[in-house]
C-alpha cells in the first residue's frame, strides 16, 4: 500500500509540474507534506528508494521555482516600477487607456501636482543638513586694523637675523681655515723632522700619509699634504721603483722651486677602503708617521 501511494504521488507531481512552478501555488508544499506522512510508515528498502526518487523530483522542481523568483536584489522590472510610480502619482492606467480610445489626450497627461507628490515622498528618505544660523544673533564683520608699527618691527628684526647669519658663516669659515693652516704647519714640521733625522733615506709617500688605524685620518693627511705641494713646501717624486716619495723643500731650493712653479701638475688620487687595506699590507705599515693631533698634544705635555 505504501509503495502504491508513493507511485501515485510521484505520478501526480510529474503531471502537475507546470502548476507547481507557479510562485502563487502551494501544491509542491502539499506534496512534501504528503511524502512526510508516508515516510512514517516506511520500513523496507524498496519504499525508501521510492521516497528518495520523490525527493529528487521535488528538489528539481523547487530549484526551478526558485530560479523563476525575482527579488529587488537580483532583478529590476522597469515596467512594473513605472506602473507602480504612475499609480502612486495618481494616474489610473485603465482610465487613460479608455480616454485614448475615445479622444486624443495631450502628451503631458500627468497631473500638475504629480511630481510634487513624488518629491515630498522622496524627501523622507534623504538627510538634509540643517540651515546655518547664529546662536547669539548675527554680527557685523569689520576689517582688521593694520598695525604698521608691528610690521616694521618684524621687518627690522628679520633684517638683523639676515645680517647675523652671514657673519656666523664667515666666522665658521675663518675658524675652519685657521684649523687647516695649523694642521698643515704641524704636518710640515713632522716631515722636516723625519727628513733631518735621516736625509739620505727617501720617505715613502704612502708610509707618510697612511694611518693604518683610521681610513678617515688617511684621507685628511692626503688632503693636508696637498697644500704643502701646492705652496712649494714639499715635493713628491718617483723613485727608481716608480713609487712616490716625499721630501721637504730646502730654503736654498726656493728660487728653483719658484722657477718651476709653472711646471707643477695637479693630480687627483682616488682611494677607497679596500685599496687602503691593500697598501697597508703591501708596505707593512704598522704605525702612523703623522700622529693624530690629540695624541701629539699628549706627547708634548709628557715631554715637558
Amino acid at each position: 500500500m505504501i509503495r502504491s501511494q508513493y507511485r501515485e504521488l510521484i505520478s501526480t507531481v510529474q503531471q502537475n509540474r507546470e502548476s507547481m512552478l507557479n510562485s502563487k501555488s502551494n501544491r509542491l508544499t502539499e506534496a512534501l507534506e504528503e511524502a512526510n506522512r508516508l515516510f512514517d510508515g516506511v520500513c523496507r528498502a524498496r519504499e525508501a528508494a521510492l521516497d528518495a526518487q520523490f525527493l529528487v523530483i521535488a528538489s528539481n522542481i523547487g530549484k526551478e521555482k526558485a530560479n523563476e523568483l525575482h527579488s529587488e536584489m537580483s532583478a529590476f522590472d522597469s515596467t512594473a516600477f513605472a506602473e507602480d510610480l504612475l499609480t502612486f502619482m495618481g494616474i489610473n492606467r485603465t482610465e487613460v487607456e479608455e480616454t485614448n480610445d475615445s479622444e486624443d489626450v495631450p502628451a503631458d497627461f500627468l497631473p500638475s501636482h504629480a511630481w510634487q507628490k513624488m518629491g515630498e515622498e522622496a524627501l523622507k528618505y534623504f538627510r538634509r543638513a540643517p540651515t546655518f544660523h547664529y546662536m547669539m544673533g548675527s554680527f557685523k564683520s569689520e576689517s582688521p586694523v593694520r598695525k604698521q608699527r608691528i610690521e616694521r618691527q618684524k621687518k627690522a628684526s628679520r633684517g638683523k637675523a639676515e645680517r647675523a647669519m652671514p657673519a656666523q658663516l664667515k666666522e665658521m669659515e675663518q675658524s675652519h681655515q685657521e684649523a687647516t693652516e695649523k694642521e698643515v704647519e704641524r704636518i710640515l714640521g713632522i716631515l722636516q723632522t723625519h727628513f733631518e733625522n735621516d736625509p739620505n733615506t727617501p720617505i715613502s709617500f704612502f708610509d707618510f700619509v697612511i694611518d693604518p688605524n683610521s681610513f678617515a685620518r688617511t684621507v685628511e693627511n692626503m688632503f693636508h699634504v696637498s697644500f704643502l705641494t701646492r705652496d712649494g713646501l714639499a715635493k713628491v717624486e718617483l723613485d727608481e721603483g716608480e713609487l712616490p716619495i716625499i721630501e721637504p723643500v730646502k730654503l736654498s731650493e726656493g728660487g728653483e722651486e719658484d722657477s718651476r712653479a709653472e711646471a707643477r701638475k695637479h693630480l687627483v688620487i682616488s682611494l677607497d677602503p679596500k685599496e687602503w687595506k691593500e697598501i697597508i699590507e703591501a708596505f707593512q705599515i704598522r704605525e702612523a708617521m703623522i700622529t693624530p693631533l690629540h695624541q701629539s698634544t699628549e706627547e708634548e705635555m709628557e715631554t715637558e
